[in-house]
């Protein structure tokens, strides 16, 4: 079981980030709590992993701490939720958005996520309300409500984004239109982490 790397970062495409631990090049799917702290290209970071092992697949998840790690093992236990979904959901929705939603029974916001639907949302909110209020992540200020630092947008950052979005499992359509919105938005100096949130707030109204 790998429950933590340490390495450079040697590549970041959200929703992956490729760690550089002693030479040996470890593939880690991330939500969007981690790519907002990336530190650049050749600098340390810290993950606390899950590795997840299929028959044909063996997958690294990685979260800044343990109860982030710890709500992405809970939401898997939800029938009906895998970790793209988990992973997706983890991103839009933000730590205290996904304990807010589940707490108020908000199977809207539930169900704006990709994989997300009625029957597996009711699912969320009747399993783990309980769970995440005893984490107390709804009082938790996370690394998700941080402002990230601006910085020159180069025009294959909408690009990037959508294909963020893609991967979550946004339809290709409807990610062009959040983003395209979202850079209006913030405006040219925009980073990829700030103009993926605001993407995804979009998507997720």
């Amino acid at each position: 079981m790998i429950a933590q790397l340490t390495g450079t970062v040697a590549h970041a495409g959200a929703p992956v980030v490729v760690l550089d631990v002693n030479g040996v090049g470890y593939q880690v799917s991330v939500p969007l709590s981690v790519l907002e702290q990336l530190p650049p290209a050749g600098q340390a970071i810290t993950l606390l992993t899950r590795l997840l092992v299929r028959e044909d697949d063996m997958s690294l998840y990685g979260f800044l701490d343990a109860t982030e790690r710890h709500v992405f093992d809970l939401l898997l236990t939800v029938t009906g939720v895998g970790p793209k979904a988990a992973l997706a959901m983890l991103s839009a929705l933000g730590g205290t958005g996904l304990a807010r939603a589940v707490a108020d029974d908000d199977l809207r916001s539930l169900t704006k996520v990709p994989g997300i639907g009625a029957k597996t949302g009711q699912r969320l909110i009747l399993e783990l309300k309980d769970k995440l209020a005893a984490l107390g992540w709804s009082q938790r200020p996370g690394g998700r409500e941080t402002t990230p630092k601006p910085a020159p947008q180069p025009a294959s950052v909408v690009d990037d984004v959508v294909s963020a979005l893609v991967n979550l499992g946004y339809n290709r359509n409807e990610a062009a239109k959040a983003a395209s919105a979202a850079t209006d938005d913030s405006g040219p100096t925009a980073d990829f982490p700030a103009l993926l949130r605001a993407s995804l707030q979009r998507l997720t109204r």
